[in-house]
């Protein structure tokens, strides 16, 4: 997954204002507790990033994202 297409899946989940608060403050489990923004800068697969963003808020991510 190309960094652009995990952004398209953030701004499309929280909105694009709330999704760079989301990847900036909040330490996901998954991630080693690590921040989004933490795990890309740390050169974490973008795509193992995005399904712990999907474990982490299953109820607010849309189905069709979800892969």
């Amino acid at each position: 997954m190309k960094h652009s297409d995990f952004w398209d899946r953030m701004n499309e989940t929280f909105g694009a204002g709330y999704a760079r608060s989301v990847a900036a403050d909040h330490t996901i489990g998954a991630l080693d507790g690590r921040t989004v923004d933490q795990a890309l800068a740390d050169g974490e697969n973008a795509k193992r990033v995005w399904m712990a963003v999907c474990r982490t808020w299953p109820d607010r991510v849309p189905a069709r994202l979800v892969r």
